[in-house]
């Protein structure tokens, strides 16, 4: 099954439908368009970052979603960005945030607990959201608040 994204305007996605496969000579991105009066783009439910959870070949940088932006030039989709320090990276096109996220390994405290952390823009950093510990980039550690 294939998925369509509707475009506001702007390109930026409004929604987003399952529809037909495409074949038969069919252009269904017109014939949705003739529908729905909004520009339409197929997009693929297998990619992300751009690479393609099947193998195959992925196709516009990312499954589009509603916020989603289509830049016209590079024929991808385009995540809205999450906080303003991050960066797009047009490798994966996704936005990326200027220190590292620590590993899984490195936020494992014992078997049982993992810690749970967020960027936080102000400090420009990774936090444990419980007790405000951060990870320090430099120094690939976790210091406390």
């Amino acid at each position: 099954m294939a998925h369509y994204a509707f475009l506001d305007d702007n390109d930026f996605v409004v929604q987003v439908i399952p529809g037909k496969d495409e074949g038969e000579g069919t252009d269904w991105e017109q014939e949705y368009k003739a529908v729905d009066g909004r520009e339409c783009k197929r997009t693929s439910f297998n990619t992300h970052h751009n690479a393609h959870s099947k193998g195959g070949i992925p196709f516009r940088g990312n499954y589009a979603g509603a916020g989603y932006k289509y830049d016209r030039v590079n024929d991808v989709f385009i995540p809205p960005k999450p906080f303003e320090s991050w960066v797009l990276d047009t490798n994966i096109w996704d936005y990326v945030p200027p220190k590292t996220k620590p590993t899984l390994e490195q936020t494992t405290i014992d078997e049982n607990n993992i810690k749970v952390i967020e960027w936080h823009e102000e400090n420009q950093r990774w936090q444990d959201v419980e007790n405000g510990d951060y990870w320090d980039n430099d120094t690939s550690s976790w210091v406390s608040a």
